[in-house]
């Protein structure tokens, strides 16, 4: 089993929270490209995760993989109704930030910017934290929301819905953020613990 696992003494780690690529390496050995069966294939969904050191990892249970991936796809991308892109982006940035996956929060707070224009909001997320006020009764309450629920939730309840309806959401809205945040309240623990985040060599020089 020691072959499997990697260390990487070298390896420059991020010091703060940020909106700029990162890269991710794996503590655990991944499917080789090369070596990826049609299964494994078929469940990456998106033939360039194939790339990605991350979903080849995942691979090892291609049916768990693309019940993952589907899930994912369908909480960001599925926008026919509910709330807008940028919101169930904040809601994975916000969640990521308080657990502290210095990967997931890049990646959906620079997403979260993309797709609202409001990069200087996003930012203070991540400077100051799950408790900066945004000065948007809408974002405060799906970063609170999103908050409450990454920390206990069992305890997320009806003050958190009618917080959330409060600031104006309707009810496709709020089962929108809840899916964003709960989907990466889990999702930012299987990151932590299967590899870091680290600066591209591209950066660090």
């Amino acid at each position: 089993m020691s072959d499997l696992v990697i260390d990487y003494p070298d390896l420059d780690r991020p010091d703060a929270f940020t909106q700029r690529g990162l890269g991710w390496v794996p503590w655990l050995l991944p499917v080789a490209e090369a070596e990826l069966t049609p299964a494994q294939r078929d469940a990456l969904i998106e033939p360039a995760r194939a790339k990605m050191p991350y979903f080849r990892l995942l691979a090892r249970d291609p049916d768990a993989l693309r019940a993952r991936t589907l899930t994912d796809l369908d909480i960001f991308f599925n926008v026919e109704g509910g709330i807008g892109r940028a919101e169930r982006e904040l809601a994975a940035a916000a969640t990521s930030r308080h657990n502290g996956c210095v990967f997931c929060a890049h990646v959906h707070a620079a997403a979260a910017t993309r797709e609202s224009d409001r990069e200087a909001d996003v930012q203070r997320l991540l400077d100051e934290g799950t408790g900066a006020d945004f000065g948007d009764a809408t974002w405060n309450a799906v970063v609170r929301a999103s908050v409450a629920l990454a920390d206990t939730p069992l305890a997320f309840g009806e003050a958190d819905i009618a917080a959330l309806a409060e600031a104006g959401l309707d009810d496709a809205e709020i089962v929108d953020v809840i899916g964003g945040a709960a989907f990466f309240n889990w999702a930012n623990r299987l990151m932590l613990s299967l590899g870091e985040p680290e600066v591209p060599a591209r950066r660090g020089a």
